[in-house]
């Protein structure tokens, strides 16, 4: 039958090299040695002390079945971080659209305050401009006032003087007055006459 080393044996058998080293050192497994003095152990007696393992699909089926298994959950890990990649780029994304939009709002707050501002520095300017006016207003009519008051008092003056200087030019107009019913008298009295006749 073939004879193997240590090493090999150790493969056939699914033992460990030192467990096939101390068998062979304790007698348990027989062994020769060969031309360049080393130990090898004949199949048969790996056989009849330890058993052989199979060397044929169960040992392949193992590794391809754990290979399957790495393979899986290698794809497992992979489909989970893509999972994650994607949500964490549609959070960032909600995130960029939210700061957008406060972004908006805020120049939005921005522009109605600066326009209310406006407003209210218009309306107290026309309520300035407002009193200013009225005051103006109550000033000219105060002056207009006055100015019809000075002119009252000359008025009064000049016919006061008028008053005084009437005694004396009073008989003129008398005078006048009789002229003018004599003139309308004899006229009458000729207008009367022509009836008559």
């Amino acid at each position: 039958m073939a004879k193997v080393g240590a090493q090999r044996a150790a493969e056939l058998t699914g033992k460990s090299k030192s467990t096939i080293q101390r068998a062979m050192n304790s007698g348990k497994l027989s062994y020769e040695l060969d031309a360049n003095n080393r130990r090898i152990i004949d199949v048969s007696e790996l056989d009849r002390v330890f058993g052989l393992e199979s060397q044929g699909a169960p040992k392949t089926e193992a590794p391809a079945s754990a290979s399957v298994e790495t393979e899986l959950q290698r794809a497992s890990e992979m489909i989970e971080m893509e999972r994650m990649k994607m949500k964490v780029k549609m959070l960032e994304d909600q995130l960029a659209m939210t700061e957008e939009r406060l972004d908006d709002m805020t120049s939005q707050r921005d522009m109605w305050q600066k326009q209310a501002q406006q407003v209210l520095l218009t309306s107290q300017y026309s309520q300035q401009q407002a009193e200013e006016l009225k005051a103006e207003l109550k000033e000219r009519d105060e002056r207009a006032k006055a100015q019809r008051q000075k002119m009252m008092e000359e008025r009064m003056k000049r016919m006061q003087g008028q008053n005084q200087n009437a005694p004396a030019k009073e008989p003129e107009n008398k005078n006048f007055q009789s002229l003018w019913k004599r003139i309308k008298g004899d006229k009458g009295t000729k207008a009367a006459k022509t009836k008559a006749a």
